[in-house]
């Protein structure tokens, strides 16, 4: 493919959204970590300070970028499933090669260069499930292809969870919004958020009195629903079904998680954002603190730090490099999992707004672009790109303002880091390329 036919049909507007939250990203990983008195050019070319290093990786990436221009869109059609192939084997390479790092297993390291698979994998999976579901022979109403398209979205969480990297699984969920836009039952997505609520109401409320409150809402549907005389069998058996599933999850599913899976640093996370204090059920065990990080009596350190950096950065901000809560290191992580704050403090809710503002465009414009395709795999890939970079962008900010648990993913284009962004350079110009091919493309 030559480079005029390459450039044609390319939306530049994505394009410009991308460059622009990388440049962001670079400006933020300076303000937090530029040393008074360090020459500001020399400082950028030495290549030794992280947002040199951040540039490298970038330039590293518009490599990649431009390669993928160049390629013919059926390539990324043909290999989805080698590339998925190669994700999974890189995941289990991890087990015996992994260095241990604040925490996970899920790092493979060659000399000073890192890699993380389980970041990687998600740009396999997306091309992966779009493959899946855009074959003729698919019918995505069938128990059996959701349980496929299921297993093709979870195999590399669970791979992650056992590596430790529970942040990056929960990741992979976000794909159920794929199969959710290509046919999957509302009722399933239901299923889930139900899910979701109880293990919360499991953790706020006291056992016994949450048993009550599900037996009296089981009591509730067999009352109301009593008049369906020909379906009451059916109708009882159902509800009696659910109501001792949910007091199962209550009982034993959420304390065996808790106890068993999560690491205690973990669910201290948990329980510092729900504003509770955790006991194993010991009662006398001592938690262990998350590794590398700074701590306090509360456990929170990290997130209190992080709402006074962004409280403090008032409407307007401070200005970079005049903050005092990212400038002298109170905010642990800050150019990585909490560089959201070193934003909130020197650009202030202005600044913080504009950044959601563009964040809103690029997911927004991704929809567009998929909603115009003709194939099914341009669709569903473009689905899958919007809910990674949705749910990143959703947790890691809750996450800096305490309205959800740390679980240390990065913030896309922003947040330093190698893997990170040549992964999410990587999903978007997939897409970019797929997109401007979409007339040529079948399904």
């Amino acid at each position: 493919m030559n480079a005029r036919n390459s450039s044609k049909g390319i939306d530049w507007l994505l394009v410009g959204l991308y460059m622009m939250l990388c440049a962001i990203g670079v400006i933020s990983i300076f303000g937090a970590t530029y040393k008074e008195g360090e020459p500001i050019l020399q400082s950028f070319t030495s290549f030794k300070t992280d947002y040199s290093k951040q540039l490298i990786f970038w330039l590293l990436a518009m490599v990649i970028a431009v390669i993928i221009m160049v390629t013919d869109s059926k390539f990324f059609t043909a290999t989805a499933n080698l590339w998925y192939a190669f994700g999974i084997v890189l995941l289990l390479l991890v087990f015996p090669f992994h260095t241990e790092i604040k925490g996970t297993r899920s790092i493979i390291r060659f000399a000073s260069f890192q890699l993380q698979p389980a970041d990687l994998c998600k740009v396999f999976v997306a091309l992966a499930l779009a493959k899946y579901l855009s074959r003729v022979e698919t019918d995505f109403s069938k128990t059996k292809s959701q349980l496929i398209a299921t297993a093709i979205a979870l195999t590399p969480a669970i791979l992650s969870i056992l590596q430790q990297e529970t942040g990056l699984a929960l990741v992979y969920f976000s794909f159920f919004l794929v199969m959710f836009r290509e046919g999957l039952p509302a009722g399933i997505l239901i299923i889930g958020f139900s899910f979701a609520v109880l293990v919360v109401a499991t953790l706020l409320m006291e056992p016994n009195t949450l048993a009550m409150i599900l037996t009296g809402i089981a009591l509730a549907a067999i009352y109301i629903l009593r008049r369906q005389i020909k379906r009451r069998k059916q109708i009882l058996i159902t509800i009696v079904g659910i109501w001792m599933v949910c007091v199962g999850i209550q009982r034993f599913l959420v304390p065996y998680v808790f106890e068993s899976v999560l690491q205690p640093y973990q669910v201290k996370r948990i329980y510092d954002t729900i504003g509770k204090d955790y006991a194993p059920s010991g009662g006398t065990a001592v938690l262990e603190e998350a590794p590398a990080k700074k701590k306090d009596d509360g456990g929170d350190y990290n997130v209190k730090q992080s709402k006074i950096a962004i409280g403090s950065g008032g409407l307007a901000g401070k200005g970079l490099l005049k903050g005092t809560q990212t400038r002298y290191d109170f905010v642990p992580e800050q150019r990585t999992d909490f560089i959201f704050c070193t934003i909130g403090e020197g650009f202030g809710f202005i600044g913080s707004f504009i950044l959601m503002a563009i964040y809103f465009l690029l997911l927004m414009r991704i929809i567009t672009v998929a909603e115009r395709q003709r194939s099914v795999f341009s669709r569903a890939y473009a689905y899958g790109v919007a809910s990674i970079l949705f749910f990143h962008i959703a947790i890691n900010i809750c996450m800096t303002i305490g309205l959800a648990p740390v679980i240390g993913i990065p913030l896309p284009f922003i947040s330093y880091g190698g893997t990170s962004l040549i992964t999410f350079t990587a999903a978007l110009f997939i897409l970019i390329r797929l997109d401007a091919d979409r007339q040529m493309v079948l399904r």
